[in-house]
């Protein structure tokens, strides 16, 4: 059995997040993906809210799983038994940190975990986690982006935080 992860922060998870595992899902036997929980920037939502939208995104697809994580994903995925690590690419800018990434791990690992990088559809070549919030506190339109669950706690987080937005939450 191949086991892959998908780590990231997924705040908030998208249609390009989406697209990748559900891609994994069809090459790899299950696809674990794994929500960081601390990571060094400003989130939206917090761990537990994450993992639930990504959770509610796969529950029609038993191949991939959902799970929440902390530290290094390359320890992580050592001691979850990963075979290969899932990264997708939209842009020449995601390759160059991807290979650096993967570089580090193949160092720190011993070439235990593999990196593969999958290209986005065309159509998630724009979208980032960050364009979704700057749109949705902006009060715009992020249907085509997201699934209806993630869209509405959009809505839900924006109209709590109001006008006490932290002025770097959109930083990604």
């Amino acid at each position: 059995m191949v086991r892959a992860l998908f780590p990231g922060t997924f705040d908030p998870i998208h249609y390009g997040h989406i697209d990748i595992a559900s891609r994994a899902s069809k090459l790899f036997d299950e696809v674990l993906v794994a929500v960081y929980d601390k990571p060094l920037k400003t989130l939206y939502f917090s761990p537990e809210e994450r993992m639930a939208l990504v959770s509610e995104a796969f529950k029609d697809n038993p191949k991939i799983k959902v799970t929440g994580y902390s530290g290094l994903t390359i320890e992580f995925a050592k001691k979850i038994n990963a075979q290969v690590i899932v990264r997708g690419l939209r842009v020449f800018s995601d390759f160059e940190f991807e290979f650096r990434m993967a570089l580090a791990n193949q160092r720190l690992a011993k070439d235990a975990v593999e990196t593969v990088a999958l290209i986005t559809a065309e159509q998630h070549t724009f979208l980032s986690s960050t364009t979704v919030r700057e749109i949705a506190t902006l009060n715009g339109d992020v249907s085509s982006m997201v699934p209806p669950h993630v869209e509405k706690a959009l809505k839900e987080k924006v109209a709590q935080m109001g006008e006490h937005s932290p002025p770097n939450a959109l930083r990604d």
